[in-house]
């Protein structure tokens, strides 16, 4: 028997109700566990059981809105950061819509790397924020801290949230 909890969410039980009703009126015994479970899928709306374990599992991952509302917080009407957050988690976000000013695959001076930050800040501390770039993993720098490259990766979803939002003020 299979562990796997495969969540379900109906939008009107009163249509799923009826729908299996319905479907367990034409036999005579009860269904097994099995053919119970298909029932149940398709009274809410899938082909079979398969169906609707496949279409769980591709769910999309949930936001931590805490966090995003936080780092909201910290970001003026025009998208310029105007405090540094306390939360560490929030600070990693925060970070993003820098990361992404940063030009993708291309050495940078410190002096280039420093007119990116200051662009999104509204306070005088962009050496705080190339600090945590290299802290959280956002960016690197060679020894002697001459150059400056973005590190590529997907942002979170929380991150490219957090940039729609910005955007959209």
């Amino acid at each position: 028997m299979s562990k796997d909890v495969t969540p379900l969410y109906v939008a009107d039980v009163s249509a799923f109700t009826k729908q299996l009703r319905r479907s367990l009126a034409g036999q005579d015994a009860l269904p097994g566990h099995a053919a119970m479970m298909g029932l149940v899928a398709k009274a809410a709306g899938f082909q079979n059981h398969q169906h609707l374990r496949n279409t769980a599992a591709k769910a999309p991952p949930t936001l931590d809105e805490l966090a995003l509302k936080r780092a909201l917080r910290v970001f003026d009407e025009n998208g310029k950061m105007f405090r540094w957050p306390k939360w560490t988690k929030v600070q990693g976000l925060c970070l993003w819509p820098f990361w992404a000013r940063m030009p993708a695959h291309q050495d940078l001076s410190e002096k280039e790397v420093n007119a990116v930050l200051k662009d999104g800040l509204a306070f005088d501390d962009h050496v705080l924020l190339r600090r945590s770039l290299i802290d959280h993993k956002l960016a690197e720098r060679t020894i002697d801290g001459r150059i400056y490259r973005r590190i590529e990766q997907r942002p979170t979803p929380e991150a490219l949230a957090l940039m729609r939002r910005l955007k959209e003020r």
